[in-house]
């Protein structure tokens, strides 16, 4: 009955549960027996349905002439049908919390609509197979053997398959079973997606124990049923389906009523698709055992090619037809119809020899003549009939029994030019099976065409199947000819609703309902400025900045789709990193060239990606999968510096044709890979090009020298590498970086060697900025005068040059950038400093220059120059020493900040209280600020004023207590009674401030400092590298003497239109065999290292206990079950001795012996 107790929220479950499945009576009838047919031996008590005659309608009694002519009861004829009256859930009483689906309905119910409510409704994941288990039903006993084949073999397949088991669904026989084998799998699955096999129950309703337990006509919500005595097998439902269709043809207590419906609901599904829409769903019939009666079952589905597995040795059914099929394999059937002048029938001998065999299988069978025809017909099918020995193989190779089986019938139904094995290598896809390809399809004794794996690759592709994909790839599939434009618009279009990609797709497609390469260009928005756009090239797009005209060429024919992709595994790359899948994008990383700078741009896309991710998972596992993709990048590189160093710093440098003409370098920066960039070898390059020609271990007072002294340059006081070092081959020197003809006299080369290094710039920068500091405090200090006409002096004006060209020079460098918005310059905290300082600065100025904001004006100048003095920590963050500290100085900012926020949360507390306690009376404002905020802010440094706190101590502080006066402004005397209250409140105040809150922004900066200081090495190397940037890129004199430098560059860019180069840094352009040599090495480096790494990681303690127990398992697997007992207790308890010892395998004794025989 419907359970109507329970909770709050289990009941609105189950209010929306019903309200949901309220329809089913309207659609879904059930079968009421209209017409009594007397059973003869029950002496007229009992009609020939099964049930009683008490238990029929007046309606099915009332017609006894009807009655008296009909010899044997039909379901068509002699009962009707009635909205169902049993649906909902089941919940087994005693078992476990989950509900089960069950549903009465009629024998003749289209298995359409059953298989939309479940699949739609129920919410039963649709198969990748379908196994009906046939027979084995009754109280007949199930051999152990079969027991072990049900267990290991079929759950276990279905299991890693996605399947769903047809069976009777009681407690009896193969039914039991099999619900008992889908119990422990579930149990040891270790998670849900391991857990997807469903085991479905078709029984006759008039067969069901207790099954008035679920008549309900609105539903049963759920339904509580219960089953005695479990032990022992009973028509009960069994507790380990999720879902059973209990079909009523109207009679009671008779099974086969089920038959019809579920053989027709069998051949529906087979005409599905799967999940991934690839195939039909493959259905597989299995035989254990079974009566006589099943020869019809078996022969009307083999004529609709449904195949048969038959377990020959349970008995029954499968015993005979094994013993037909397996015996008479040889002998020939002669169709019965005329040809030529010879006449036709089934062959004399075969038809004896297959009664033979019915009467030795069934020989208490009356009907043998009809058992004969319909055993002769199955063997002219026998093609789709496998027969399998249970008692000979091994139960785990079940999957690959399963798999054969559905492919020795499909072979039957494939076209003549169609490979025989491609329907076995799509299930093998669908099924995830990549064992079973590898071991039965790509073992070398088939020759695949490319037109075989094209389909089967793309199914990989779509559904992240990635060693399906390297399998394709290896055995094959030209993924040049694969790819083209237009597959890889599908495969873009194949992305899932939900998804970031998906949205950012959608977000693009505005006029087009259908996505091309140009809506791929979704990855400007995650790459930025770092390289161009991607297949506009393609596209015919270069050119054509107007989305407007673009679109008018995209509706054209688009001749560019059938063209192939130029870098297909980049392309396939970047398609597996966008939508964050993880084997499948190491895959694609690994067959792709430029290995270094293709996992630099992977990192970049998921960093960007898990800013615009909403779901925290996601986000965490996109930020992995970046992180590791920065590691490759790190450890590849190691790899090629340890290989030869030159070539490695070109590698660094070059201008990639595949990622948009980006280097390493920028698409390093671009991805905040801050281990990448750690790297000694970058580190090395970012040296050699911050020194330039000049050796990096010269001295700092030799620069200093030369700088204020340049003939020294010209002496041997600093030494230069010369054009032919080892640096010389890679960089071409620091000139060749700047694409400089290295040919030039010898004055002015080296003049060029030494001013034009971003060393030098930096000590000039540095220097110039100090006698900046120096002029702006003088004039602050000194020489700052009255407004016009009286001033400004001349030094102030030299100040205000110098700002000038300050400005300048940051007005250059914005606009050397490409795509300079705001928001990216101020993105820069140090831009943000530098826009402060300039504008407090124009502010001072202008406010100096009247009278009445003259002193207004010093003071903005004042804070002005301190935002000027601490723009000296960014100057200083190249150092190797300070550098560091100055990321961890940053870092313990944020801790001020929330130290502060307590802080003032108790200063306020306190300040208030202890105004109030003091002064009953006291409105002026200045005073109440000094009072409640600054002077307990001044108790934590030890200024306490005891003798204006304490009445106890005498207060030479004229006071009043005339509130005329008081409001007047004379000082209000101190209120006495609550004094004590005040010396209280001082004492816990200083206790939490100096004592408690101190401590605590102690430990928070030591906890900030461990943590940071390990890595603060690593973030100081970056920041390295952009300042190294800014230098290069910086004319070689200092403020104010640069004003010279930008008069030059206007005249090259604006009058002489000579193009800028340094815009472009550190960008080396190799073509031809150069740049095929350094592919070449960097590919072959990657493969030794990914050799090295496979390696380690078969070596490693988990991989060898993987071994040792596949080595157990195979041992045990031909003794007897106590010898296998002993053995494995053995084998365990010496794995954990092993393993408590140390995790290098050596173990304490010798392995164990298996005591037995073989």
């Amino acid at each position: 009955m419907r359970d109507t107790g329970g909770e709050g929220g289990e009941g609105d479950k189950d209010g929306k549960s019903e309200k949901d499945q309220s329809w089913i009576p309207k659609i879904i009838k059930k079968r009421v027996c209209t017409t009594f047919v007397e059973d003869s031996f029950s002496n007229g008590a009992l009609c020939q349905c099964g049930g009683a005659r008490d238990a029929h309608a007046s309606v099915a009694l009332g017609d006894y002439f009807s009655t008296a002519i009909v010899n044997h009861w039909d379901s068509a004829q002699h009962s009707s049908e009635y909205p169902t009256d049993a649906f909902g859930e089941l919940q087994f009483a005693g078992a476990s919390k989950r509900h089960s689906y069950f549903l009465r309905l009629s024998w003749d119910t289209p298995p359409s609509m059953v298989y939309t409510l479940m699949t739609a409704h129920w919410g039963l994941p649709a198969p990748n197979l379908v196994v009906s288990v046939v027979g084995g039903e009754g109280r007949t006993k199930v051999k152990t053997w079969v027991r072990e084949v049900l267990r290991q073999g079929l759950v276990k397949a279905s299991q890693s398959t996605g399947a769903w088991i047809l069976t009777a669904g009681m407690r009896e026989g193969v039914g039991r079973c099999v619900g008992e084998a889908v119990r422990d799998h579930a149990t040891a699955a270790s998670s849900i997606s391991l857990s997807k096999v469903v085991a479905l129950g078709i029984a006759p309703w008039g067969l069901v124990h207790n099954r008035q337990q679920l008549v309900n006509p609105q539903g049963s919500f759920p339904a509580k049923y219960y089953v005695q005595n479990t032990s022992r097998d009973s028509c009960c439902l069994d507790n380990n389906y999720q879902a059973f269709l209990l079909v009523d043809d109207g009679s009671v207590g008779r099974r086969g009523g089920e038959k019809g419906f579920r053989a027709k609901l069998e051949d529906y599904i087979s005409h599905q698709r799967t999940g991934s829409g690839s195939i039909d769903i493959p259905v597989l019939c299995m035989l254990v055992s079974g009566k006589a009666s099943m020869l019809e079952r078996v022969d009307l589905s083999l004529k609709n090619s449904m195949p048969w597995l038959v377990l020959a040795g349970s008995g029954g059914l499968a015993d005979f037809l094994s013993d037909v099929l397996d015996n008479l394999s040889t002998a020939q059937v002669v169709q019965s119809s005329s040809e030529g002048d010879g006449e036709a029938s089934p062959s004399v001998d075969l038809k004896d020899r297959v009664a033979e065999r019915v009467k030795k299988h069934f020989p208490s069978e009356a009907e043998s003549e009809k058992l004969v025809e319909r055993a002769l017909s199955i063997y002219q099918n026998r093609d789709f009939i496998t027969i399998y020995h249970g008692e000979h193989e091994a139960p785990n190779d079940f999957d690959t029994v399963l798999l054969k089986a559905l492919v020795g019938a499909s072979k039957q139904r494939v076209s003549v030019d169609q490979s025989p094995y491609n329907e076995e290598l799509k299930l093998a896809v669908t099924w995830n099976r990549v064992d079973i390809a590898k071991s039965e399809l790509f073992n070398g004794d088939i020759h695949w065409r490319y037109e075989d794996l094209e389909d089967p690759m793309t199914d990989a592709l779509i559904n992240d199947k990635p060693q399906f994909v390297r399998l394709f790839t290896e055995n094959g599939l030209n993924i040049l000819d694969y790819l083209t434009y237009r597959r890889l618009e599908s495969l873009y279009r194949s992305v899932a609703d939900g998804t970031v990609l998906f949205q950012l797709l959608q977000r693009r497609l505005v006029e087009r309902s259908e996505i091309s390469l140009f809506e791929v260009g979704v990855l400007e928005l995650l790459m930025g400025d770092v390289c161009q756009p991607f297949y506009y090239d393609a596209l015919g797009l270069e050119q054509i900045s107007s989305k407007r005209r673009a679109l008018r060429l995209l509706r054209g024919d688009c001749v560019y789709r059938e063209k192939r992709c130029l870098y297909p595994w980049a392309s396939l790359f970047i398609w597996a990193v966008l939508q964050n899948r993880s084997d499948m994008a190491t895959f694609f990383w690994e067959m792709a060239g430029e290995s270094v700078l293709s996992a630099l741009s992977g990192c970049k896309m998921l960093r960007e990606l898990s800013k615009l991710e909403g779901e925290t998972e996601t986000k965490l596992s996109m930020k992995e999968l970046a992180q590791r993709f920065e590691n490759l990048a790190h450890d590849v590189f190691s790899s090629c510096y340890r290989s030869n160093e030159s070539r490695s710093f070109t590698l660094l440098i070059r201008k990639s044709p595949v990622w948009g003409g980006t280097t390493c370098l920028q698409m390093g920066t671009g991805a905040d890979a801050r281990l990448f960039f750690s790297h000694d070898g970058v580190q090395s390059l970012l040296s050699q090009i911050w020194w330039g020609d000049m050796e990096r271990n010269t001295e700092v007072w030799k620069l200093l020298l030369t700088f204020f002294c340049p003939v020294l340059c010209y002496t041997n006081l600093i030494s230069f590498r010369d054009s032919d070092s080892l640096y010389g081959t890679t960089i071409f020197s620091f000139s060749d970086i700047k694409h400089i003809p290295p040919k030039r006299p010898f004055i002015v080369s080296r003049w060029r060697q030494f001013w034009f290094a971003p060393v030098t710039s930096f000590l000039g920068n540095v220097l110039m900025f100090f006698l900046f500091l120096l002029l702006f405090a003088y004039v602050l200090l000194v020489d700052f005068k009255p407004p016009p006409p009286s001033g400004p002096a001349i030094t102030e004006y030299v100040l205000y040059f110098w700002v000038f060209t300050i400005v300048c020079e940051e007005i250059r460098e914005v606009s050397m950038e490409r795509h300079f918005t705001i928001l990216v310059y101020i993105q820069d905290v140090w831009n943000k400093c530098d826009l402060i300082a300039v504008t407090l600065f124009i502010i001072g100025v202008i406010c100096r220059m009247f009278k009445w904001s003259h002193g207004f004006g010093r003071e903005v100048l004042c804070v002005d120059y301190m935002v000027f003095t601490l723009r000296l920590i960014h100057i200083f963050a190249i150092h190797k020493q300070l550098g560091p500290k100055i990321i961890i100085v940053g870092k313990m900012m944020k801790d001020i900040f929330f130290f502060l926020f307590f802080l003032g949360v108790w200063l306020m507390a306190y300040g208030v209280a202890n105004q109030a306690l003091l002064y009953s009376y006291d409105p002026s404002l200045d005073r109440i600020f000094r009072r409640v905020f600054y002077r307990p802010y001044l108790h934590i440094f030890g200024q306490i004023p005891v003798e204006e706190m304490d009445v106890g101590k005498t207060w030479d502080m004229a006071c009043t207590e005339n509130v005329t006066l008081i409001e007047n402004g004379e000082e209000p005397c101190r209120v006495l009674y609550s004094n004590w209250l005040v010396v209280i409140l001082l004492v816990v105040y200083l206790l939490v401030t100096n004592i408690l809150l101190i401590n605590l922004l102690i430990a928070m900066f030591s906890n900030t400092f461990s943590e940071v200081q390990a890595n603060s090495d690593i973030y100081w190397k970056f920041q390295r590298y952009n300042l190294i940037v800014q230098y290069h890129s910086r004319p070689s004199l200092a403020p104010p003497f640069i004003i010279l430098s930008h008069i030059n560059l206007f005249i090259k860019r604006n009058i002489r239109k000579v193009p800028s180069i340094k815009i472009h840094h550190f960008v080396l352009q190799l073509t031809g065999k150069a740049a095929n040599r350094l592919m070449t090495w960097e590919t072959i480096q990657k493969e030794d290292f990914l050799t090295a790494q496979n390696k380690i990681q078969k070596s490693s303690d988990s991989e060898r206990l993987k071994r040792i127990c596949l080595v157990t398992v195979c041992q045990c697997g031909s003794f007897d079950p106590l010898s296998q007992m002993e053995y494995c207790s053995n084998a365990l308890s010496w794995i954990v001795d092993t393993l408590a010892q140390s995790s290098t395998f050596k173990p304490p004794r010798p392995p164990p012996t298996l005591r037995g025989t073989f």
